[in-house]
């Protein structure tokens, strides 16, 4: 295998990660954002599905074998509430977004269009639930350094 074919079997891994990551998260999401959030968190929720298998199809067109998911997953913040919860759901979609980012950076063709406009879901969830979108997202270390909207997030 080529090293950047390594390099995208590394990228599409860790995508796939992230996605198991996030249908775990939107799970804890749907059980305590408020009722007027709900269909939001169920979009996500099978949006991240979505992705999920496509990614593991694209290991498997790599040659490699996709890793599976984690029994569970460590949360950033406890989500006792609705207001957590649209935090977390937040927090996944940037997080969503810089793995994407980082597959657009080590593929190309088709799964390079495929890991943009998925990049590009992302940020558009993330913007949505916080109320506000960041300048770069993606680009954690950008991201930070730029001023963004003050936005407040509704439960």
């Amino acid at each position: 295998m080529s090293g950047s074919k390594d390099e995208e079997l590394k990228a599409v891994q860790a995508a796939l990660a992230a996605e198991h990551a996030a249908v775990y998260g939107y799970g804890v999401v749907g059980g305590r954002v408020g009722e007027k959030r709900r269909d939001d968190a169920r979009t996500g929720y099978d949006a991240h599905r979505a992705r999920r298998d496509e990614l593991q199809r694209a290991v498997r067109d790599l040659g490699g074998e996709p890793q599976p998911a984690d029994p569970a997953y460590a949360l950033p913040f406890p989500v006792p509430d609705s207001a957590s919860a649209v935090r977390l759901a937040a927090e996944l979609e940037d997080r969503v977004a810089g793995v994407y980012s980082d597959l657009v950076r080590a593929s190309t063709g088709t799964r390079r269009g495929n890991a943009a406009l998925a990049l590009r879901e992302a940020a558009v969830r993330a913007a949505r639930w916080r109320g506000g979108s960041v300048a770069f997202p993606g680009l954690a270390e950008r991201s930070a350094a730029a001023p963004s909207a003050p936005a407040t997030p509704q439960a």
